[in-house]
């Protein structure tokens, strides 16, 4: 939301007017259509209860830890799959990417004896490769995504089956420390509070400079005590997970990767020119480029910045599961990290979304699925649960484009 968005949604209010002011922009917000992730946090609560009614496990210290480490590498991927989605594309290719990924991991660090740092970078640069490829044809030849990504779905799945060979399964050694990364490392408990104090005051300073900024504009902005509060309830929240969480075997390393991940995207499309540009393609093409944005250069950032994330989703995923065969990033790796995305509230429209649609998609869609694999329920439930929950995502975000486009804000 801009700042002229702020001042039409509470009718030009005075700068500076405190929680009551925020509560109000906030309401004005929902009545606009800007829901935010609203639904998605409330969407989650409802399912955790639910869940947890029907068994009490199922919020257990020891289940909430494997959720968090069985999400961080199919989040990885959807967190790729926001990006196209703020630019109004799509890449049907990302399990493929990620089960490539995984093959050349496989075959460069155990049958070539690469070092792993090699053999982790070279398979990242396939991502890089194939997300640039992409970015060419659809802005050289004006190809629709669509067909493209579909294209590679297919030729990238090829190529890994070909790399795999044979075999059509390689395992990762047990002691790497990728596979460590993976299945064995976690924090120590006082390293989780540190964490989360360094969390904290980053947060805080942010909105503090972001206050100052606004202040200085002459435009709405949080006044000290609202600041201090969402930072107290920040701080409560990150303290009391890692505090349940070490309650078991604590904060997993790698769903800390991907939370770093996450913030580090948040930032990026939200603190700088690039992300501001991704924001404003995915808003109207045409418009971004009579600002004068590359829109070429942005399709290929993001293009190329989607398949990375495809590739390193597939390492985590293949470290985890310690072996890269015909399977990896087969299956419902495609289906599940879109799904995240949307579900997570980013919009098919394009233009709508953030970072953190990938880390509340995927623990919907963990959640549902760790809910039911204790109720002893089939797969098959797990499907059409979430293809329900997927469909309600996407009409929540269209009746809340409807409603932009009716009061003049879309």
């Amino acid at each position: 939301m801009t700042a002229a968005d702020d001042r039409a949604a509470v009718g030009a209010l005075p700068p500076g007017g405190g929680i009551r002011q925020s509560l109000d922009l906030f309401v004005a917000r929902i009545r606009g259509g800007d829901l935010g992730a609203a639904p998605v946090i409330a969407g989650l609560i409802v399912i955790w209860i639910v869940f947890q009614a029907l068994n009490p496990v199922f919020l257990s210290s020891t289940n909430l830890v494997n959720l968090t480490m069985q999400s961080a590498a199919i989040g990885t991927i959807a967190l790729g799959i926001v990006l196209v989605l703020l630019i109004g594309e799509i890449d049907l290719s990302v399990g493929s990417v990620s089960g490539l990924a995984a093959a050349v991991l496989a075959v460069g660090f155990v049958q070539l004896q690469w070092p792993l740092v090699v053999a982790l970078l070279a398979a990242a640069g396939v991502g890089v490769i194939i997300g640039l490829l992409y970015g060419f044809l659809v802005t050289t030849f004006g190809l629709p995504s669509f067909v493209v990504t579909l294209a590679g779905l297919l030729a990238f799945l090829g190529v890994q089956l070909w790399v795999l060979g044979p075999s059509g399964s390689i395992n990762l050694p047990f002691d790497s420390w990728i596979v460590q990364f993976a299945q064995q490392m976690f924090l120590p408990a006082w390293a989780s509070y540190v964490a989360v104090a360094a969390a904290v005051a980053l947060y805080a300073a942010s909105l503090a400079r972001r206050a100052r900024r606004r202040a200085g504009a002459d435009l709405v902005h949080q006044r000290p005590m609202e600041i201090a509060a969402r930072t107290t309830v920040l701080a409560v929240v990150l303290a009391a997970s890692a505090w349940y969480l070490n309650l078991s075997r604590g904060v997993g390393v790698m769903f800390v990767f991907f939370l770093v991940l996450v913030v580090g995207m948040h930032i990026a499309l939200t603190r700088t020119r690039w992300g501001r540009a991704v924001y404003a393609v995915g808003g109207s093409v045409e418009g971004a480029r009579r600002a004068g944005i590359r829109v070429d250069r942005i399709y290929l950032s993001v293009f190329a910045m989607c398949s990375t994330l495809a590739a390193v989703g597939g390492l985590l995923a293949a470290a985890r599961l310690a072996a890269a065969n015909q399977s990896s990033g087969a299956g419902d790796t495609n289906l599940t990290a879109i799904a995240a995305a949307v579900i997570g509230g980013a919009s098919l429209f394009g233009g709508r979304g953030s970072a953190f649609s990938a880390l509340l998609g995927i623990l919907v869609i963990g959640s549902i699925a760790s809910g039911l694999t204790l109720l002893n329920l089939d797969s098959s439930v797990q499907f059409m649960i979430t293809g329900a929950v997927l469909v309600l995502a996407v009409i929540v975000d269209s009746i809340s484009r409807r409603t932009r486009a009716a009061t003049g804000r879309a």
